[in-house]
């Protein structure tokens, strides 16, 4: 494990909201999607429930955003790296 850096779940969703504050900051995509971006880290900074289940909700929120036919494609692959690190959640 020699410089092998380990990042743990709260560092991870850390990096994941900073990421979808920037998106929700972007004027350059529709309002919609800035506020989707709003709604996922609501959901991922809800104590209430499991991680998992907000991991879950929030790659919900995420895959109808990626799917708008509006999104610029820079907002899409911003969403869909996104996606990928909740994937990474336990």
């Amino acid at each position: 494990m020699d410089g092998e850096l380990i990042m743990t779940n709260d560092e991870r969703l850390k990096q994941i909201i900073d990421v979808l504050n920037q998106l929700a900051e972007d004027t350059s995509v529709p309002r919609n999607i800035r506020k989707g971006a709003t709604e996922a880290i609501n959901k991922l900074m809800s104590k209430t429930e499991a991680l998992d289940v907000r991991s879950a909700s929030a790659n919900i929120i995420l895959d109808e955003l990626a799917n708008d036919p509006n999104i610029p494609l820079h907002g899409r692959t911003i969403i869909w790296n996104i996606m990928s690190q909740l994937e990474t959640l336990k």
